[in-house]
């Protein structure tokens, strides 16, 4: 079974939500100080392939570093972002979108404003802001099906050619 993963980060470089869809399980958000090896162990439950943009470079490098859980060495993982690169799709998962025509509705937010969003929550207990922070990541969570299912037409459409 595969899942799809993405986290968000305080300035500090602390996790602060992990985003997890899987289609027997829907979409699970954790959200500190829910967030530990445990937490992300079971929600993880049943998963062999773990699927990320930049997730190699970035969320999974910092699960490890943050929660001591290498889920590289417990799962299999794919990261879109290189399958993306080889068919000359740059930029981070909102560009990408864009170019492919997946739509979304929380424009203009980016990790920069996802970490001030948190700093909001945070500091002056704004839970509009994490409403808003939550609504981001899940949409960054249920677009990454959406962009393998693009990127799978794509593909498809080269072995077509050949």
């Amino acid at each position: 079974m595969k899942a799809y993963l993405d986290i968000e980060t305080s300035f500090e470089g602390a996790i602060t939500v992990v985003g997890l869809y899987a289609t027997d399980r829907g979409l699970i958000q954790l959200v500190d100080p829910h967030i530990s090896d445990v937490t992300v162990w079971q929600a993880l439950e049943g998963v062999e392939t773990i699927c990320t943009y930049n997730g190699s470079r970035f969320d999974l490098p910092m699960i490890r570093r943050r929660l001591s859980l290498d889920l590289c060495a417990a799962f299999q993982s794919h990261d879109l972002m290189y399958t993306c690169w080889r068919h000359g799709l740059f930029g981070g998962l909102k560009r990408v979108e864009e170019q492919l025509g997946i739509p979304r509705r929380s424009k203009g937010i980016d990790g920069m404003e996802a970490m001030r969003l948190w700093s909001r929550y945070e500091d002056g207990g704004d839970k509009e802001a994490l409403q808003v922070l939550l609504t981001y990541n899940r949409e960054d969570v249920l677009n990454l099906p959406l962009l393998e299912a693009r990127l799978m037409e794509i593909e498809g459409t080269y072995a077509r050619r050949d």
